[in-house]
């Protein structure tokens, strides 16, 4: 299984090198017995890929280590080994493989569900599968395909395209949840990933750059199936913890630093073919149905051509097809790769005045398809760059690729921000900003008038809070605190009083001490309201940045509870207060203000925008 997929890697490496390449990763040892015992295995690993090995593994030095990962933790380091693994874009290599099989005669749908399955008796009198009552799920429309073979290669939704068939089946797919998240970019190097073989409840955390973030993941945990999986606060907050341990002091791991967190739905499945039905497949399965329904299940990303393969060879078996030659797709090249070279994005810049950032994006991204993105592109009206206006300043996605996207088979805005662009998983804040223009643009290519470009709105702003993490941390990143030079710093030295350790935070504890010392008629319930929204690392700390935010709304509230009679304005600021709280609708310093204003050191804990 492991050679099958080095191969497999070294193949998907081959076919499409814009978007697979090798990539290193280290393992930081701290004990020294743990050398020899992760260098035997390691070495395994590269005897085991023969001819496919990327690059051999090697060791480093603790200096050299630190050296090349700057950020690790060098206390009792010892030393690491690096080893080759592929990194791609997951979902452009959806696109591609979509794309390179309907250049070859295939027929691509989006957004079609099955809603029924149809059967018919062959030359035997066997009740075999013919066909299916499909729905497209954008107009509502339904109409029927015929077919020879069907093939169910649905992932975790594999158990209901099969009960659909048989309703007296045994399921045998078993839902697994992986949370990740993405952290700024200075907290990993570009060019080295960072594997923890053993976290505190036996997982494995991944940590890596990628889309010039970093990349935290993954938890693993059994999960109900969904359309919509969500990351949940706990497990963020897991991941966060156990990065922690591996991370130099100076590099604080924070909650208000999470950029975007989602959760993705992993189809373990149990062999139907075999006795024990308890245990989990380690590889994929294929079954085949009394009726000849073909299903495919498990394996991963890295054998997703060899599990084709077999299925397909199985479907010319079971189903009678007379295949005109045999499988073709070993070192087929995908769309995109037949011209790129890795210098192509130098003649993007040369020969249509892209940006730097922009050119190595897009021929990264669509290979030799990228010079059609960069002539769709809009002149910007400055010296330079020429051409190519960006849908958010910090990223380097264009509005052309929107237009380009939707003649690739994009329909919703959520495909743009998810699924063409990887805007939505690097920052959730960043695409909801961005939403605006980009349902602009597909209005103007699809014809879409204001409801639906309302509905498109109100969808992705929902997909972004419940899937991409956004409801999770949302802070106090957007309320204007209103002091003076002389309070921020009469409030830092009442903080340092209260923290008398100098822990660099208080509790709860002290804050009830310190309203009741400055009189202030705050409410149990108000206090926790308030720091609940506060507190973005949902610790039960405050630090000093935290407990400016807290008093400014505490006195809202205080002025509230020693009113006479209702005073609208008052009360309207309190609930816009609280709203912006709530929302955490701008993600920028939340005390950039106060910190020009300030002598004292103000912290920021959100870095360029955290959900």
């Amino acid at each position: 299984m492991v050679k099958e997929a080095l191969a497999e890697r070294a193949n998907l490496i081959q076919i499409a090198p814009h978007l697979a390449y090798p990539f290193p990763i280290m393992l930081p040892i701290y004990k020294f017995w743990q050398v020899p015992y992760f260098w035997a295995g390691i070495k395994t690993y590269d005897v085991i890929a023969g001819k496919q090995l990327l690059k051999p593994s090697y060791y480093l030095s603790k200096r050299k280590a630190l050296e090349l990962f700057p950020m690790l933790k060098k206390e009792k380091l010892v030393g690491a080994l690096v080893y080759y693994d592929g990194q791609h874009d997951d979902a452009r290599m959806n696109i591609s493989m979509a794309i390179s099989a309907a250049r070859m005669g295939g027929t691509m749908t989006n957004y079609t569900e099955v809603v029924k399955l149809y059967k018919d008796k062959d030359a035997t009198g066997k009740e075999v599968v013919c066909g299916a009552r499909v729905k497209d799920r954008q107009t509502g429309q339904e109409f029927d395909v015929k077919a020879k073979c069907i093939i169910n290669a649905t992932g975790p939704y594999t158990d209901n395209i099969r009960l659909m068939d048989n309703d007296q089946e045994r399921k045998i797919c078993q839902p697994s949840q992986g949370v990740h998240i993405v952290l700024p970019d200075y907290y990993s190097p570009d060019k080295m990933g960072l594997l923890d073989p053993s976290t505190s409840d036996g997982r494995i955390i991944f940590f890596l750059p990628w889309q010039k973030h970093t990349l935290a993941g993954t938890t693993d945990s059994p999960c109900d199936l969904t359309d919509s999986p969500a990351p949940t606060e706990k497990e963020i907050q897991f991941i966060l913890n156990e990065v922690k341990n591996y991370l130099h002091p100076d590099v604080e791991v924070r909650r208000g630093d999470v950029r975007s967190a989602w959760c993705g739905i992993r189809p373990l499945v149990s062999d139907p073919n075999k006795k024990d039905t308890q245990s989990v497949a380690r590889n994929h399965i294929i079954e085949v149905a009394e009726d000849h329904l073909i299903t495919i299940a498990g394996g991963k990303w890295t054998t997703y051509r060899h599990m084709a393969e077999e299925t397909l060879d199985k479907a010319v078996q079971v189903c009678g097809l007379k295949p005109s030659k045999p499988c073709q797709t070993k070192g087929l090249l995908l769309d995109g790769a037949h011209g790129w070279t890795p210098t192509l994005f130098i003649r993007l810049v040369q020969d249509f005045g892209l940006e730097n950032e922009v050119a190595q994006h897009l021929a990264s991204t669509y290979g030799d398809k990228a010079f059609k993105i960069a002539k769709m592109s809009s002149l910007t009206g400055q010296r330079w760059p020429v051409l190519g206006k960006r849908l958010h300043q910090e990223f380097p996605y264009l509005e052309a690729e929107v237009r380009y996207a939707i003649r690739e088979y994009a329909c919703t805005a959520i495909d743009i921000i998810a699924r063409r662009t990887r805007l939505a998983f690097c920052n959730a804040n960043a695409a909801e900003e961005a939403l605006p223009r980009i349902v602009q643009i597909m209005a103007e290519e699809l014809k879409w008038n204001k409801s639906r470009q309302q509905e498109e709105l109100s969808r992705a702003r929902t997909f972004l809070r419940r899937e991409m993490g956004l409801d999770l941390g949302s802070g106090a990143s957007n309320v204007p605190i209103n002091f003076t030079k002389d309070e921020i710093n009469m409030y830092v030295k009442r903080f340092k009083n209260l923290d008398g350790d100098n822990k660099g935070y208080i509790t709860v504890n002290d804050l009830r001490r310190y309203f009741k010392q400055t009189g202030e008629k705050v409410t149990e319930d108000q206090l926790h309201d308030i720091l609940s929204e506060v507190d973005l690392n949902r610790n039960a700390q405050v630090d000093i940045g935290e407990f400016l935010q807290l008093v400014y709304c505490a006195q809202i509230a205080a002025q509230i509870n020693n009113l006479d009679e209702y005073d609208q304005d008052l009360h309207r600021k309190h609930q816009l207060l609280m709203s912006a709280l709530k929302s955490g609708a701008v993600a920028n310093s939340r005390f950039a203000m106060a910190a020009e204003l300030s002598s004292e050191k103000i912290p920021v804990d959100r870095s360029g925008g955290g959900v």
